[in-house]
């Protein structure tokens, strides 16, 4: 029977302040650019480096910190939808108590759908589960090595984060560095540019996604800013008074993007396609599993009793059905109307979301999570509500104004956030109670510390979001009309959210452009196949190829920079090993490992001292002072863009080299 310390008091403080760092990092990390990473890893080498200050501290101890943390990590990917609310105008701000009800519930239920799903597909199965897996050698290896492993893993976090920190500050504080240049010309009619970003956590985020993506990524782009952006403008003419970017962003915003929407849409639907039978298998073992009892004597192997279970649900449904009613109350309707929608919502959110955590439970453990296809189940959740609402409308009258519609649109998205908060829930916790069954941890422990992460999680999430809001505004919502545009975080999943519901219930969608993109993300689609079907090591994922062209160059060229260090890094630790003669595999993982922790540590510097400086600018603003109050470097012409290129540059160097130091080489 395990006596070891597991979940402590002082573990969930820790959790629930690494919580606090990583959910903001990852909130704004996702309204930035439409990604964000996993918290897992760097959690538990934090928690590792902290508790063995600590007396008695253990292997356990630590997991259970970096599953609270991972929970809460994962639950920002709410941020995928919610923020289609402001986009919209039917929210102005984030209610707190709204939007912490939503996250909550649709967290706690992403916990409680996945606890039946563990025995069969964690301990019963050969699923590989790749970041639990990892996270867990990482946990053993930090044990063995008393604190050592953990210490170097620290300061590589520590060293990216010090330096996104200082970057971001004079970039985006004190305006000495330029976040972005880029060189307008034309050909005629047609206009060019050659764009590029200056953004680390983009950078990192590169690395971590890999060169297959990112060379994807970078022909969305070249078919966006190459093809689409010249070919539109030599067609459709322009006013030449105007600035060249200023008419080549509006033809993108107006048009490009949603050929990008419409290749992301076709990918993410085939990828759901692609893996029905594993999802109907995640189906059915789910319906098995509530039908039997999968409980044992030994504490060890307990998950947390059915009683508990239904107890935790029936109090979300409760909070689901009270939040329903006053987002539902607002609109004016009738009362029977009223608890007609809240009924529907609350049974679509419950039966899709339990469909949903059953198929992203197994998508997790086939290939990961950061693989699994979560833009598709938002997707197809926001698509099936807004049907199911549009023929309720359309009995009930509902529609039958523009309010009505605008309030039809607003509640399907507010819906999709419930579902989407439980899918990916569901989608990480598996892997976290993979990597517990690999440390022997006990699993109702574990899933405590799962709704702690998701309770810290929920609570921190609104106030982030407001505050990120005001400071900088969405893409499509901005708070003040004098704003600085080139600062508006574009949120691309939410805002493709928002497009989709908006044009099933006004009829208005332009799907000319939407239509080319799924085409294009066809011919995507059957020429990855082909590359798969000859074996190539070459493939061509559709959803990174709709995401260059769907996100601005300023996003995707730092983000294919990060992707081409990862190349270089591995070629390299390969050309090494094989002068050594040893294995290439051993060596890399080390490699990658170290490189893996330093783009965490960039992501995370340059995310808080974004939610920082937004907490600053908040301030000054309340104050009638500027949305820029520690710009003491102005007027500086381009000298700020060449410096910030020359920066960027150095730190792609200093990122190679200590990468590589894992290995001792020098280059």
């Amino acid at each position: 029977m395990n006596k070891l310390r597991e979940l402590t008091f002082r573990g969930i403080i820790l959790g629930a302040l690494i919580t606090m760092i990583f959910t903001a990092s990852n909130v704004y990390l996702g309204l930035k650019v439409g990604l964000t990473f996993s918290s897992a890893i760097p959690a538990a080498v934090i928690s590792m480096a902290i508790l063995r200050f600590f007396p008695n501290s253990t292997i356990l101890e630590n997991n259970m910190v970096q599953t609270q943390a991972s929970a809460a990590g994962t639950l920002s990917s709410i941020i995928f939808v919610i923020p289609g609310l402001l986009m919209m105008g039917y929210w102005h701000d984030f209610p707190f108590w709204l939007t912490f009800a939503v996250c909550l519930a649709g967290g706690m239920l992403g916990v409680l759908f996945s606890i039946p799903l563990r025995h069969v597909m964690v301990v019963k199965s050969d699923l590989p589960y790749p970041e639990g897996v990892a996270a867990a050698e990482i946990l053993k290896a930090g044990s063995k090595a008393e604190g050592n492993d953990a210490n170097g893993g620290l300061k590589d976090i520590l060293f990216g984060g010090v330096i996104a920190s200082l970057v971001s500050l004079f970039t985006n504080g004190f305006k000495l560095l330029s976040g972005n240049t880029a060189y307008w010309f034309t050909a005629g009619k047609a206009i060019f540019q050659i764009p590029l970003g200056f953004s680390l956590a983009l950078l990192s985020a590169g690395y971590l996604i890999g060169i297959i993506s990112g060379i994807a990524i970078l022909l969305g782009t070249i078919i966006a800013w190459v093809f689409g952006i010249p070919i539109l403008t030599v067609i459709n003419g322009y006013d030449s008074s105007l600035p060249l970017s200023q008419v080549a962003m509006q033809i993108w915003d107006n048009d490009i993007r949603f050929i990008g929407a419409g290749t992301i849409a076709i990918s993410a639907v085939w990828t759901l396609l692609s893996l029905i039978k594993p999802v109907i298998e995640g189906v059915k073992i789910s319906f098995k599993t509530l039908r039997s009892d999968v409980s044992i004597k030994d504490t060890t192997e307990r998950d947390l009793s059915p009683k508990w279970i239904f107890s935790i649900m029936g109090m979300m449904l409760v909070i689901l059905v009270v939040t329903f009613y006053s987002f539902i109350a607002d609109s004016g309707l009738s009362t029977g109307i009223a608890w007609s929608l809240v009924a529907c919502a609350v049974l679509f959110s419950f039966i899709m979301g339990f469909l949903v955590a059953a198929a992203c439970g197994y998508m997790a453990g086939l290939v990961g999570s950061s693989a699994s296809p979560m833009s598709g189940i938002a997707i197809v959740a926001v698509i099936a509500v807004s049907l199911i609402l549009l023929g309720l409308g359309e009995i009930n009258g509902m529609l039958s104004t523009i309010e009505g519609s605008n309030f039809a649109t607003a509640l399907a998205l507010f819906t999709t956030s419930t579902v989407l908060a439980i899918a990916c829930i569901s989608n990480d916790n598996l892997q976290d109670l993979k990597t517990g069954y690999l440390v022997n941890a006990t699993p109702w422990k574990q899933q405590v510390a799962l709704l702690i992460g998701c309770f810290v999680g929920a609570l921190v999430i609104a106030p982030i979001l407001e505050t990120l809001y005001h400071a900088y505004g969405f893409t499509g919502a901005v708070p003040r009309s004098d704003m600085d545009l080139s600062q508006v975080l574009a949120a691309p999943q939410a805002s493709l959210m928002t497009t989709i519901a908006q044009g099933i219930f006004s009829h208005k969608l332009d799907w000319t452009m939407i239509f080319i993109g799924l085409v294009l993300g066809g011919i995507i689609i059957i020429t990855d196949l082909i590359f798969a079907k000859n074996n190539s090591k070459f493939r061509l994922p559709a959803l990174a190829v709709g995401l260059g062209i769907y996100l601005p160059p300023s996003v995707t060229t730092p983000i294919f920079v990060g992707t081409l260090l990862s190349w270089i890094i591995k070629r390299y630790t390969y050309a090494n090993a094989k002068k050594n003669n040893v294995d290439p595999e051993i060596q890399f993982k080390k490699v990658d490992s170290k490189a893996a922790l330093i783009a965490s540590g960039l992501i995370v510097g340059e995310s808080l001292i974004g939610v920082i400086l937004a907490v600053v600018i908040v301030i000054s603003i309340t104050n009638g002072g500027s949305d820029a109050p520690l710009a003491i470097f102005k007027n500086l012409g381009d000298l700020p863009q060449y410096l910030g290129l020359l920066v960027f540059i150095l730190i792609c160097w200093l990122f190679i080299r200590r990468a590589l130091s894992a290995i001792k080489s020098k280059i």
